[in-house]
């Protein structure tokens, strides 16, 4: 609008400049500035009437203070020239809480710091990730302004935490019920953000850091789970192997037994001729004498 004023003053002070200066009635210089006053209270007023809003965002329109219910859509738009507009991103932002300095949307250490059911004080990082319901625009800026992420975002998310957190165990939360946890708070802090013109898209629990010597302990009893483990496999391994040696002495002793009840004299001498025909017509082999008495035989290799 100060293009507008700009001219409006200019076409008035051209007009009325004959009065103020009476030796310039009869020279053209009051008929420029007005029509150049003219002119721009035109373009002014014109570029007051289009206002643009970018992609992912919506604009939110007060007339003399008073919000407006509607909201303009990203593109051009034709409005009152008097209109204020203020565009809201309805994009998914996010916030996050960390212990470390770098991470956090604040500076510093913001991580979360609750009370566990067991008296302990657990620290939590977490993103939250959300937006704004593109018709609900109108009622944030008039019930909580543009700084709706300090006003609403923050204080709502470690309130949540902190109530829920008083629930669970420590070790509940670094391990077994850390799902149940984040589900939990999310229902909580989705309702709470629905109730003031917001969406929650997600909750993430990205660490919870417990005491140090809570920590010490549960990696004391994961090492001792682990060996417990180990000597079982060990014990089960040598299980294993002496089931196999049980079974390997049954079946030499059931191929003895076969044998024995088997064998006769007849195929001893029989199988002896054999072996000792073979070591006979070996190139070492020279004379071998079988029998004895008048029943001696010669094998030899010529």
């Amino acid at each position: 609008m100060l293009p507008f004023l700009i001219g409006l003053l200019l076409f008035i002070f051209a007009k009325n400049i004959a009065l103020l200066f009476p030796f310039v009635r009869n020279v053209p210089i009051p008929q420029l500035i007005r029509y150049a006053g003219l002119t721009i209270a035109v373009v002014g007023i014109g570029n007051a009437c289009i206002k643009q809003i970018e992609a992912g965002q919506v604009g939110v329109q007060s007339l003399f203070g008073k919000v407006q219910p509607g909201i303009l859509e990203s593109g051009l738009n034709v409005i009152n020239p008097f209109m204020e507009v203020n565009s809201m991103d309805i994009k998914t932002q996010n916030y996050t809480m960390s212990a470390i300095s770098t991470e956090g949307a604040k500076s510093g250490d913001d991580a979360i710091r609750a009370l566990s059911a067991d008296g302990l004080e657990v620290v939590l990082d977490l993103t939250i990730l959300y937006s704004v319901i593109p018709t609900e625009a109108p009622r944030i800026y008039r019930e909580i302004g543009l700084d709706y992420r300090d006003i609403v975002v923050r204080p709502i998310t470690r309130t949540r935490i902190r109530d829920n957190a008083v629930y669970y165990d420590a070790v509940d939360l670094y391990s077994k019920k850390r799902d149940e946890f984040q589900a939990k708070i999310s229902e909580g802090i989705q309702k709470d953000f629905k109730d003031r013109g917001l969406v929650l898209e997600q909750l993430l629990v990205r660490n919870i850091t417990l005491p140090t010597s809570v920590k010490a302990a549960i990696e004391s009893k994961i090492n001792a789970e682990q060996d417990a483990q180990k000597m079982q496999f060990v014990l089960q391994k040598e299980k294993q192997e002496a089931d196999r040696k049980r079974v390997e002495a049954q079946g030499i002793a059931d191929y003895q037994r076969i044998i024995n009840s088997e064998l006769s004299d007849k195929l001893l001498q029989y199988e002896t001729i054999k072996a000792q025909k073979e070591i006979a017509l070996s190139p070492n082999a020279k004379v071998i004498i079988m029998g004895k008495g008048n029943g001696q035989v010669l094998i030899g290799d010529k």
